[in-house]
């Protein structure tokens, strides 16, 4: 079990790159890296309200569990 990561799908959507995401939500660009790729072990709930504030999304647009582990779309 694991949680997929889809925060690429929205700032595609968006068109906005990573740089200009992690200066509008307030951190690192290597941090949102981290959160983007899948390797973080915790999300703050500030985070997350700010990335959906930003990218006018629900948590769910940007997070979703996968029973088998992978990152299959």
């Amino acid at each position: 079990m694991t949680i997929i990561v889809d925060i690429d799908i929205m700032l595609a959507k968006r068109k906005m790159g990573v740089g200009e995401l992690a200066e509008k939500i307030g951190i690192t660009p290597a941090n949102l890296s981290v959160l983007k790729n899948g390797r973080a072990k915790a999300v703050r709930f500030s985070t997350l309200a700010a990335l959906c504030k930003v990218l006018e999304c629900q948590p769910g647009d940007l997070l979703r569990w996968s029973p088998e582990g992978d990152a299959a779309q």
